[in-house]
């Protein structure tokens, strides 16, 4: 067993190199470029949600309002005619990337953690660099990935999306195991 405490440089490495990383995936590679095509005609549908002054949130519409009105023949009927919409609204004005970014890096110091945590119980100090990488990439992994799966099977996100993503954080885990068996205390 490790000490958790000995694990904060691999730990905050790690985290900054998964920052870099995803900036240049997201910002200087054409990977994700294509992930949110343009919507057939935006302007129209634009005017005509913003006088509902739609609050910022998840909507999912028709949306039952119980267990038996799922079988209703005027939900079925609502369903048939569409559209069936799951969206999201986000406040009005510009889009501030420094909210995100900042969330990005403490949701990638979380990760770290507990990756740090899980080896750290099963890994002594003499652990060598490969049982180090086994350990926090695959718990890594688990951690940018495992939740995506559930919005494509359920929300019908585009399966697209998510294998992007999970190969995403395929690199994250690479680089973060990475990190962790260099850094690691011997």
């Amino acid at each position: 067993m490790t000490e958790l405490s000995a694990l904060w440089m691999p730990i905050i490495v790690s985290a900054v190199l998964v920052f870099l990383a995803s900036s240049v995936i997201h910002m200087a590679s054409p990977w994700h470029k294509s992930d949110f095509p343009r919507f057939p005609n935006e302007d129209k549908v634009l005017d005509a949600l913003r006088p509902l002054a739609i609050p910022p949130g998840d909507y999912f519409m028709p949306r039952a309002g119980g267990a038996k009105e799922l079988n209703s023949p005027d939900f079925i009927a609502k369903l048939n005619k569409g559209p069936v919409v799951l969206m999201t609204v986000m406040p009005n004005g510009p889009m501030s990337m420094t909210r995100s970014l900042v969330l990005w890096f403490i949701y990638s110091l979380v990760i770290a953690f507990f990756a740090a945590y899980v080896a750290s119980r099963a890994l002594g100090t003499s652990a060598d660099y490969l049982q180090v990488f086994r350990f926090v990439g695959v718990t890594v992994f688990l951690g940018y990935s495992a939740a995506l799966w559930h919005v494509s099977i359920w929300y019908r996100r585009a399966w697209s999306l998510t294998i992007k993503a999970t190969v995403d954080a395929l690199l994250y885990a690479s680089l973060m195991a990475g990190a962790f068996g260099w850094l690691w205390p011997r």
